[in-house]
């Protein structure tokens, strides 16, 4: 078993709560007698938590090698490493627990500001050299001694070290941001939706989505564009993107008529843009160059994008 290392008093945190330890109860009964027979260090069975196996040492007088005289010592140790790979690491934080039978409260003890300790094959075995007293303890009115019987408890979590990771990218002005649909015989379009071809911006697909008589087919006499991505298609998928959709000027190249929004697109939103992009009297003006030979041509472009990798 690894060395001890010395923790302190000031940085232990000591608090009281009801409910039970979620990990080990062990309970002595005759504690006198335990300690009438000089026994230095008494070890637990062993129980199993967070995958991993463990046991309490618990010096009933102290450890008087790590300066815990007066007081009990308690440590959380971890066995049966033979099975792990050389160089094996275990982070834990954990809390180590004595029941207070008269007012039904455990006394929890843990480091303070939840200090992370790592148990590897030279240290394993973490705790407290001055867990209680011995005069806290001995004092019948405190509860902790009923009838020479005493319960020790224990709750540990494993924090593992294969935590997913995530790293979140903001994309200004991405390459291929433009995606150009050229709609023809615009005026013979007798299907409520239209859709592009796929475009790829970065690593996230998408299709711009034509209502040439608006959502609600006709009844608006507007034209509606919406901007559609492909790739939501789990629930944890979500992409953001500013864009902007335009029809161009076909006469002049420079009068187009243009929106720009901005959205989160995820499996149950996937799609943004505009139910009244435009009236089709507009778009129908020949002096406005939108609607050339019964073609016009709808561009989206992608201004900002997010990347999750």
């Amino acid at each position: 078993m690894g060395e001890t290392k010395l923790i302190d008093d000031l940085t232990i945190k000591r608090t009281k709560r009801h409910f039970r330890p979620a990990h080990y109860l062990l309970k002595i009964q005759s504690y006198s007698l335990l300690c009438d027979t000089g026994v230095e260090k008494y070890d637990s069975g062993v129980f199993e938590a967070s995958g991993h196996k463990w046991r309490l040492s618990i010096y009933p007088k102290g450890n008087e090698k790590m300066n815990g005289s007066g007081h009990i010592s308690i440590y959380l140790a971890i066995v049966d490493t033979e099975k792990y790979t050389l160089g094996w690491e275990i982070y834990v934080s954990f809390k180590l627990l004595l029941f207070d039978q008269i007012r039904d409260k455990f006394l929890t003890i843990q480091d303070v500001d939840g200090v992370i300790r790592r148990f590897h094959d030279i240290k394993t075995e973490w705790g407290f050299h001055k867990f209680l007293s011995l005069n806290s303890f001995d004092d019948l009115s405190q509860g902790y001694l009923v009838n020479d019987c005493c319960v020790f408890g224990a709750e540990l979590f494993v924090h593992e070290r294969n935590a997913k990771r995530e790293v979140l990218t903001m994309i200004k002005e991405p390459l291929n941001s433009t995606m150009a649909w050229k709609i023809e015989n615009f005026s013979s379009l007798d299907k409520v939706t239209y859709y592009s071809r796929i475009f790829q911006v970065g690593d996230v697909k998408w299709k711009l989505l034509a209502y040439p008589k608006g959502i609600y087919n006709g009844e608006m006499k507007v034209m509606s564009l919406f901007l559609l991505c492909c790739d939501c298609v789990l629930p944890e998928q979500k992409f953001f993107a500013q864009f902007k959709i335009r029809i161009k000027d076909q006469v002049n190249n420079e009068n187009h008529m243009e929106k720009i929004e901005k959205h989160w697109f995820t499996t149950s939103s996937n799609e943004c843009g505009f139910s009244h992009f435009m009236p089709l009297k507009d778009l129908q003006d020949v002096s406005k160059g939108l609607l050339i030979n019964d073609a016009l041509i709808v561009e989206g472009e992608i201004i900002v994008m997010s990347n999750v990798k």
